[in-house]
């Protein structure tokens, strides 16, 4: 398998880029040659709802998509990166269907985190429900009865087909041994999704709890080691534990970009874009989007509430169509405050009202970012709101979830647009400049954005105006010497 390198990665799904894992090689290989470097496929095993993440069994790739040898076919061509699970499993598992069939008998009877066992007095105290960063209204708990009529109450975080696993007990450890271990076989790259729910403490916000969440990463990178495996950690919320991540040398995600780059190209500042380039993590993979919506909780503190509303409203304007099926959650912090908004829905490029010049800048702006860039599969192909599709699918992310077919593909890479794009793509992915070092330039406060990155004889700038939305991209050829444009 090809192991990690500063290349473009493409997050898809197994089956949004044709109906599976071979026609998206099929697509990779005809229409994205040396457009993209590394391949993120979404979760691409049984599932039992979440579009992938209640995942059912690792051992198999799900047989819709395809198999086993056609992931490490693509591995062979691209790094690779798959999903897992730290905090949670589907209900429709065999360790849980075990449980609810045994009771007390079944040996993954302490995978599972019993409400009642959890809290010091039986249940929390309406202090402790006040400190619980939440997903939904309520106790993020379900009731369940057990074949021998035992009612049980066990955490559930996120939705009704996920329950959340202890990560302390051998029963859960065994299992990340297992499922990781077969993993690493396959993937030089491992994403911990959701991974901060799985730090748990009464009295705490049960939400990247110090110190047990170094505890809680420690006992999954443990079935790893040997492998050489590494892993992504995924996490939405202020920008400063990303940097505290990133001090322990974690890789991590910018989630901050997104929104950072809207404010900038709706307002013609890049002012607050500057400062988050000099200080973001370097060791970071880079977004614009994803399959969840554009982050609005990455970047508190980064822009003003004001700035923050200014690009949420211009954005719901864009959205006014849709938002009769638009719902996305809401993260509950205390009983008493206002549901905060932390994503909001939507393509990048419609989110941009659909102007190729201000999308083509943002990709730009991307690739000169520190880190390695991610493309969404969506905005690979510049993709508008899918309205109809929200229509048949009661998850409102699917806005930003088209499924392509193969003659949609042939049309979105004819687009000028789109050609442009993947020539910028092919020279971020073999300019070696970009594993040099970055001189970003001071601002201006005229709307202006230099970066630069330099190694050996290679240099490579970026000149960026946010007002007129315009750019140059200079490079020294090394062959002749000669400063060339892209």
């Amino acid at each position: 398998m090809k192991k990690v390198e500063n290349k473009i990665m493409l997050i898809t799904y197994a089956n949004t880029m044709g109906k599976d894992l071979k026609e998206l090689e099929q697509v990779l290989d005809e229409k994205f040659k040396d457009v993209v470097g590394g391949l993120h496929i979404l979760p691409f095993f049984p599932s039992s709802g979440d579009r992938g993440f209640a995942v059912i069994n690792y051992d198999i790739v799900e047989p819709e998509f395809g198999t086993w040898e056609d992931i490490d076919r693509l591995s062979e061509k691209y790094y690779m990166m798959a999903d897992f699970m730290l905090n949670h499993v589907s209900i429709r598992c065999e360790e849980f269907k075990d449980y609810m069939e045994n009771g007390e008998k079944s040996p993954y009877r302490d995978m599972f985190i019993h409400w009642e066992e959890f809290w010091p007095e039986g249940e929390p105290t309406q202090a402790d429900m006040d400190a619980l960063y939440r997903r939904k209204p309520g106790g993020p708990y379900m009731e369940f009865t057990r074949k021998d009529g035992q009612k049980v109450k066990l955490w559930n975080t996120f939705f009704e087909e996920q329950i959340d696993i202890d990560p302390y007990t051998k029963a859960t450890q065994d299992y990340y041994q297992r499922n990781l271990g077969r993993l690493a076989e396959h993937v030089p790259l491992i994403r911990f999704d959701a991974f901060a729910y799985a730090s748990k403490r009464p009295g705490s916000s049960c939400f990247f709890v110090e110190p047990e969440i170094w505890e809680v990463l420690d006992i999954g990178m443990k079935p790893l080691e040997d492998a050489g495996t590494q892993m992504l950690p995924e996490i939405h919320e202020n920008y400063k534990i990303q940097l505290k991540m990133a001090e322990k040398d974690y890789w991590v995600y910018d989630f901050a970009l997104p929104m950072l780059l809207l404010h900038g190209l709706k307002t013609g500042r890049c002012d607050r874009l500057i400062h988050w380039l000099n200080i973001c993590p370097r060791k970071q993979f880079t977004t614009l989007d994803t399959h969840d919506g554009i982050g609005v909780v990455d970047v508190v503190d980064l822009l003003t509430d004001d700035e923050i509303d200014l690009v949420r409203e211009d954005v719901d304007d864009i959205t006014r169509p849709a938002q009769q099926y638009i719902k996305l959650p809401s993260m509950i912090k205390t009983s008493g405050k206002k549901a905060q908004r932390y994503q909001l829905g939507s393509t990048y490029y419609s989110a941009l009202r659909c102007d190729d010049d201000a999308y083509l800048l943002a990709r730009i702006v991307q690739f000169y970012t520190p880190g390695i860039p991610q493309v969404y599969y969506v905005g690979l192909l510049a993709g508008e709101n899918d309205i109809e599709g929200l229509k048949h699918d009661s998850d409102p992310r699917s806005i930003n979830r088209h499924t392509y077919t193969l003659k949609e593909i042939d049309e979105a890479v004819q687009k000028p647009l789109c050609k442009k794009l993947y020539e910028i793509m092919r020279f971020r992915n073999s300019y070696p400049a970009f594993d040099g070092d970055i001189t970003i330039g001071d601002d201006k406060n005229d709307g202006t954005l230099s970066i630069t990155w330099e190694k050996e004889a290679y240099r490579t700038t970026l000149q960026a105006d946010f007002r007129t939305k315009k750019y140059t991209i200079s490079y020294i050829d090394t062959s002749s010497g000669k400063e060339c444009i892209l």
